[in-house]
């Protein structure tokens, strides 16, 4: 019999039993599923049956993929990875689907932040989730109601940031810059002297303030409002309304159309060859199926979005061929969530910790340069705190216009900018690779040589 067991050879067991064990222990660990590994959980919540969704989704992904792929988060010296987690808030349709998708995050899933959010009231009642909880929320949704509680009642309202949507003020004066724009050009193109615009929008809380501005800035331009007309963001025929918009001798559309109703309204606005510019907010007209959505009628249509393929930062065009690469489209203003991720990783690690007043302290501190301008939020005290601050250096938005099937920056074009914010910043602004904007021919042809109704 054979036998291995003697004086001589007990170190040469126990060296080989220490192997033996190295390497199991080495198996076991490396065997281990991802999920011990120390995560942050970021819910990303959007309606996700829609393209908002869709964008939010993939602006999210890209950045969590990229920091990932860099090392993750480091946290005291220790590396975490994010996770994110999608959330259908249905809030196009839903209040009530919004709300629970907003709860089941932060009590089923345990996410540490959240971003994402579109449609004013259901992000508001989503806002008093997170108010409950404590959780922070970089969102969306255009309503000033949601930083101005910020300010009314800061130790509530405090988990809230906005850095997707521009609250209804500062889009308006984009908008108001593009009208004035097209004011100019319809004086000399067609001699009209006093252009009139009729406002086109959702029944929405973000419109309510709307109009209300146009009555003060429309005649500091030399224009007048033609009429308001509001419709539902599900509307599948726009035809009699713009029909009404033509027969009111209006020369420009300012539009905002946040849902479904978009599409019908670019379609339509050019089948039925309506001669009136259009200046405004649609929500599909930044996406690169809209042309083929609309059969090419969206030609000539202008509306104002967070990113155009322009040297807005040093960031903005490597992002933006990148998201499109990836997914097949163009980012529009939801895939903002990219820069919130971003902005997220860089309180965390300022902070050192996952504890949320430390982390919300340094993000009330943000500084950083995204893809859209410099990010930063209005402070405690201003009367929109934690919106984030709006103007030349920072966020900017741009003025998108289709010619010849592509997507083309017109704005800002250095020189028509609107004092809605009291904001001259803008003024000698003009970003490299900007384009001259363009009236419709068709609208041309109709106006040429009339004075107006």
């Amino acid at each position: 019999m054979i036998t291995f067991y003697n004086k001589k050879n007990d170190w040469f067991k126990v060296i080989l039993i220490s192997l033996l064990f190295s390497t199991v222990t080495t198996l076991a660990y490396a065997s281990q599923p991802v999920s011990t590994l120390k995560k942050i959980k970021i819910g990303v919540i959007g309606p996700m049956k829609f393209g908002v969704g869709q964008q939010e989704w993939w602006g999210a992904k890209i950045a969590a993929d990229e920091i990932n792929g860099a090392g993750g988060v480091v946290v005291k010296g220790v590396k975490h990875e994010i996770e994110l987690v999608k959330a259908d808030s249905n809030e196009t349709k839903s209040t009530t689907d919004a709300v629970n998708a907003m709860e089941k995050l932060i009590t089923f899933d345990k996410v540490n932040f959240v971003t994402g959010g579109y449609v004013a009231e259901p992000v508001l009642a989503m806002q008093e989730v997170i108010a409950d909880s404590k959780v922070i929320y970089i969102g969306g949704a255009g309503t000033q109601m949601l930083t101005e509680r910020v300010a009314k009642n800061y130790n509530r309202y405090k988990y809230y940031f906005r850095n997707i949507h521009s609250n209804e003020t500062m889009f308006s004066s984009v908008i108001f810059s593009l009208i004035d724009m097209e004011v100019e050009k319809i004086r000399t193109e067609l001699g009209i002297s006093k252009p009139r615009v009729a406002f086109l929008l959702d029944k929405i809380q973000a419109c309510e303030v709307m109009p209300e501005i146009g009555r003060t800035l429309l005649p500091k331009m030399g224009a007048e409002i033609a009429g308001v007309w509001r419709t539902s963001m599900r509307a599948d025929d726009l035809s009699a309304e713009l029909t009404a918009i033509k027969a009111s001798g209006a020369h420009i559309i300012y539009h905002f159309l946040a849902g479904p109703s978009a599409t019908v309204f670019s379609k339509q606005w050019g089948e039925l060859r309506i001669p009136a510019a259009t200046a405004g907010y649609n929500n599909e007209l930044p996406w690169k199926r809209h042309w083929k959505d609309t059969n090419g009628m969206c030609e000539y249509e202008v509306g104002f979005c967070n990113i155009g393929r322009t040297e807005m930062t040093y960031k903005t065009i490597p992002f933006f061929d990148k998201f499109l690469r990836e997914t097949g489209e163009y980012p529009t203003d939801h895939s903002s969530t990219y820069d919130n991720v971003y902005i997220l990783k860089e309180a965390v690690e300022r902070a050192g910790t996952l504890e949320t007043e430390a982390v919300l302290g340094e993000l009330e501190k943000t500084n950083s340069i995204g893809t859209r301008g410099r990010i930063a939020f209005y402070p405690r005290g201003h009367k929109w705190p934690h919106d984030k601050v709006f103007g030349a250096e920072y966020d900017t938005q741009v003025g998108v216009q289709w010619q010849k099937g592509s997507l083309m920056v017109v704005w800002p074009d250095g020189r028509h900018v609107v004092g809605g914010l009291d904001d001259k910043s803008m003024i000698g602004v003009k970003y490299k690779g900007t384009v001259d904007y363009k009236l419709p021919p068709w609208m041309v042809e109709y106006w040429k040589g009339k004075t107006g109704k």
